[in-house]
């Protein structure tokens, strides 16, 4: 019986140890498994980041492309101002209508002076943006530059916050419809008629004003200048002086006696529809009341503000007249 225990503990001992190798191998497969998924999927994202750097290279050679990005995403306003002198006023002209229509762009105006000693021409261009800079070099070009000035203005804030502002007024204006069509009765109709029609008109008036950055955006504005050989600039610079200061005191005067005659003349019709009857009128009701008045009598009192009337003669009214006094006789001589 001993022996057979010993044996029994024996069998349970090897069966214990077997099966805790078996769980321990268990534990190694497992642990193994999922320390190489977290490898792979290391391996996976480095090629992924370095898949992205080489895309970002590519896109930003030298390590700028990024903020060469960001500038051609602003909403920039470019405005440049030349003068130019040159040999042929007209043939510069002609060939600076030819160089922004070649450009895309269009002349917005166009003032010339074909005065032999005084020629000059002065031509507003409007160019697309991205060829700004090619429009310029090539009108220095065509003669001796002896002025340039270019101005930019940053107009992305006012963009963005225009998209924002349209965006949230449709919306305004969409719940405005809404509330419309279930109006229930005339007065609210009309009032909600009311703010549909303000609303709508301010979402116009924002796009309208998006509508004007665009267009100062997309297309830049050149204003030129070329001068002949002989042309002088003194009419650009300010004038200064007496002579200077009395021909614009007389320019003013004479702007001034225009508008005062413009006046006169636009009320001297009603002076004359209006005037003439009523100053009639009243000459008219003057002889009425003249006509009705009675003449004073003999014993008026004078009207006021006038002095005493002055004694007249005695009258026969006056009682009788008393008879002059006497005269003594004269005596006789001895």
């Amino acid at each position: 019986m001993g022996g057979r225990r010993l044996r029994g503990v024996a069998l349970v001992a090897v069966g214990l140890i077997a099966a805790l190798g078996v769980g321990a191998c268990s534990a190694g497969g497992d642990g193994g498994g999922d320390s190489a998924a977290p490898a792979a999927d290391r391996g996976a994202g480095s090629e992924q980041l370095a898949e992205g750097g080489a895309d970002s290279d590519q896109a930003a050679p030298g390590g700028t492309g990024g903020a060469d990005l960001r500038v051609d995403q602003r909403s920039i306003i470019y405005t440049g101002t030349m003068q130019v002198r040159v040999d042929d006023v007209e043939a510069a002209a002609r060939e600076a209508t030819t160089a922004v229509t070649a450009a895309g762009g269009f002349v917005g105006a166009d003032r010339r002076s074909s005065r032999a000693a005084e020629a000059r021409a002065a031509l507003t261009l409007r160019v697309p943006a991205d060829r700004f800079t090619a429009v310029i070099d090539r009108l220095a070009g065509l003669g001796r530059q002896e002025r340039r000035e270019i101005r930019t203005e940053d107009v992305t804030e006012q963009v963005v916050d225009l998209d924002a502002r349209i965006a949230t007024q449709r919306a305004r204006v969409e719940s405005a419809r809404k509330l419309l069509a279930r109006a229930t009765s005339v007065d609210e109709l009309v009032r909600l008629e009311n703010e549909v029609g303000t609303r709508q008109a301010d979402l116009a008036s924002l796009e309208a004003r998006k509508r004007r950055l665009a267009d100062l955006t997309a297309l830049s504005t050149i204003t030129v200048t070329f001068l002949g050989q002989d042309a002088s600039t003194a009419d650009e610079e300010a004038d200064l002086g007496f002579l200077a200061g009395l021909g614009g005191g007389w320019s003013a005067f004479l702007a001034s006696a225009r508008v005062l005659l413009t006046v006169l003349g636009a009320v001297l019709p009603f002076a004359v529809v209006i005037g003439v009857p009523l100053w009639l009128l009243l000459l008219w009701r003057r002889r009425v009341r003249a006509r009705r008045t009675p003449p004073p009598g003999p014993g008026a009192m004078p009207p006021p503000g006038l002095g005493p009337m002055p004694p007249g003669p005695a009258g026969p009214a006056d009682g009788p007249v008393s008879a002059p006094p006497p005269v003594p006789a004269a005596r006789s001589g001895p």
